[in-house]
């Protein structure tokens, strides 16, 4: 994972980009407060520190924010196949593999 330069934060860095895991081979197919609240989600995210799936800040529960805010957990990897992105909430930077 780099930074990415095309994005107008571009002269950001951020200090995780190079201890990130690879996203998991076989992602959570949904976003667990979601289903227990009955709300729905627009796109998983993955915690690179311990591997929590939460949904992204377009969806209401916005839980992959919760989680950092919870427990500083700077970085989630979209679970998106079509996409190769992270976002480190820390640096407020987007992450490209």
């Amino acid at each position: 994972m780099a930074p990415d330069g095309g994005r107008p934060e571009g002269g950001r860095s951020c200090a995780h980009a190079t201890t990130l895991p690879s996203a998991p081979d076989q992602p959570a197919e949904s976003c667990a407060e979601c289903l227990a609240s009955g709300s729905s989600w627009r796109r998983l995210l993955w915690c690179a520190t311990c591997g929590h799936v939460g949904c992204c800040d377009s969806s209401p529960g916005r839980h992959a924010y919760r989680h950092h805010d919870r427990t500083g957990h700077p970085v989630v990897l979209t679970l998106s196949a079509d996409e190769g992105w992270a976002w480190c909430y820390e640096d407020e930077v987007y992450l490209v593999q």
